[in-house]
């Protein structure tokens, strides 16, 4: 289990490791106790085979990349409170994506959620992130808010998005971990361009 797991960082009591294959019973269960973000971007709450999916999913070919990684954040009691799904070098050198980040209900507002992007924000910096990306759904007002205080920017909006039984709207944003303009990112990442189909 995710308790013998080496921390990659930690705070605040907790610690945040790499969630394996033999995880994916803890994750499923993280996922249906706390099914808020499924209902609010896919419709519905979250499939059987979430848990394997975000373990063993594919991302879309021809997408380059280092490392996928799934982070579990276990908390004080020993128990899987959160989870962060991160793409290293996604799409260019020093690009690193977020591809989710949920934590558990009974912790929102506490601060757990700034307290694990900030560990996950200077773990990936140091290792090696220049830029930070993400993509969140238009209406998810509570993850709009959350992203922008945290200093991501749009970048584009990606329109008809097909997520569970929605067709939703993302707000692709970034974040530079080591200066430089958005012009430099785009130069990167041309995918990311407003003018981009």
């Amino acid at each position: 289990m995710t308790h013998r797991q080496p921390a990659l960082f930690s705070a605040r009591g907790w610690r945040a490791v790499e969630l394996v294959s033999d995880d994916a019973v803890t994750l499923q269960r993280l996922f249906e106790e706390n099914p808020e973000y499924f209902v609010e971007v896919n419709g519905e709450p979250p499939l059987p085979t979430e848990a394997a999916e975000e373990l063993h999913g594919a991302l879309p070919p021809g997408w380059p990349y280092t490392r996928k990684w799934i982070i579990g954040l276990i908390d004080e009691t020993g128990v899987l409170a959160g989870m962060a799904n991160v793409v290293s070098d996604l799409l260019a050198p020093g690009v690193w994506h977020i591809g989710l980040l949920i934590i558990a209900t009974k912790r929102h507002g506490d601060g757990t959620a700034h307290s694990f992007y900030s560990g996950l924000e200077n773990w990936m910096k140091n290792s090696g992130a220049e830029w930070l990306r993400l993509g969140v759904v238009a209406g998810n007002a509570r993850a709009e808010r959350f992203w922008e205080r945290l200093g991501f920017v749009d970048v584009r909006k990606r329109n008809g998005v097909k997520m569970g039984k929605f067709v939703n709207t993302l707000r692709v944003m970034a974040k530079p971990l080591a200066g430089g303009s958005l012009d430099t990112y785009l130069n990167l990442v041309a995918r990311d361009r407003p003018e981009a189909h």
